[in-house]
């Protein structure tokens, strides 16, 4: 798995791995799925990735998100290392659901490319949640290359193909950028 460049930080290493998510998300629109991607770092390495699925199709469906794809990837892993050394990068800001797996599992750093004006689950309140959520450490950077990330998400809205949320406030947003 690809491995960002010796002294590589701060925003040139986010963009190194959210490149890597960016391809990610690019299966996935070639696919005909909604265009999220993930990956997943730990010590400076991808140890898992994952695209969204379960957009197209006569099976569509809410549970195949690209982070939950990712993060069953990490528990399948022998010996995965410490989650509080592990760094989430998506194209898309993490939903509600996709957050809290994240918070459960100890992962403590979200990097994002495109906000989630519809479900987006970062900007939720850590304090105003249940206790399994509210008492974890979380840090989250936003905007990294999210204009390659909504050209992704412009691409998919604009195929007349694709029925995943058209006519959406996320779709309206999206294409009137």
């Amino acid at each position: 798995m690809p491995v960002a460049p010796a002294g590589n930080e701060g925003r040139m290493q986010h963009e190194f791995f959210m490149q890597a998510a960016l391809k990610e998300a690019e299966k996935a629109l070639l696919s005909g799925e909604f265009p999220v991607g993930c990956v997943v770092v730990s010590d400076g390495r991808i140890i898992a990735k994952g695209s969204r699925s379960g957009t197209a199709g006569p099976s569509a469906n809410e549970l195949d998100h690209a982070e939950i794809v990712a993060l069953r990837q990490v528990d399948g892993l022998k010996g995965a290392p410490d989650p509080c050394t592990m760094t989430i990068y998506s194209t898309m800001e993490p939903c509600l659901m996709c957050f809290g797996a994240i918070l459960i599992n100890g992962i403590e750093r979200i990097v994002y490319a495109y906000e989630d004006v519809m479900g987006g689950g970062t900007r939720c309140p850590l304090d105003a949640m249940p206790r399994i959520y509210s008492n974890k450490n979380i840090s989250i950077v936003s905007n990294i290359l999210r204009n390659e990330s909504l050209d992704l998400f412009k691409t998919f809205f604009s195929n007349t193909d694709n029925t995943y949320w058209r006519g959406s406030l996320l779709a309206e947003y999206t294409l009137a950028q």
